[in-house]
């Protein structure tokens, strides 16, 4: 399944300018999801975090394995529009700093999704080089 960004927004409830997935370009329900988000100059986010140096702050970048990971579930039936919240989210790493300009590629996976709980794990790319990564949990709190 592929899903363009109107698409994603039938999904899930992330909203400009907190959505921060553009295109999903694999998505296997229950499974995994893969797509990407393209960084311009003029995101919110580059004009405060930081003045001379703009750069993707970490927690957004941890939103956007979580908001691609969340289609995972999103797509199951019964599923589409409802809310998906983060719970934990451990062994994050920011290996590489993620500036305006880029094409951030989303790749994660559920690990294993039971009663409502997922736990997931997810990289982010940048030119094939791996500029982050974390494991987290998520609930669809409808099935707790």
């Amino acid at each position: 399944m592929k899903l363009n960004k109107k698409e994603i927004l039938e999904y899930q409830q992330n909203r400009p300018p907190y959505l921060m997935i553009d295109f999903a370009e694999e998505v296997i329900p229950g499974k995994s999801a893969k797509g990407y988000k393209d960084l311009n100059d003029d995101e919110w986010f580059f004009k405060v975090h930081w003045e001379g140096d703009p750069n993707m702050p970490g927690m957004l970048q941890i939103e956007s394995l979580v908001q691609m990971c969340a289609l995972s579930i999103l797509t199951l039936p019964g599923n589409k529009g409802k809310a998906v919240y983060l719970t934990s989210a451990n062994s994050m790493k920011f290996i590489k700093k993620i500036v305006p300009n880029c094409r951030l590629y989303i790749e994660t996976k559920i690990k294993s999704f039971k009663r409502g709980v997922a736990i997931c794990e997810g990289l982010g790319l940048v030119n094939k080089g791996i500029v982050c990564k974390a494991e987290f949990n998520l609930i669809l709190p409808d099935e707790l």
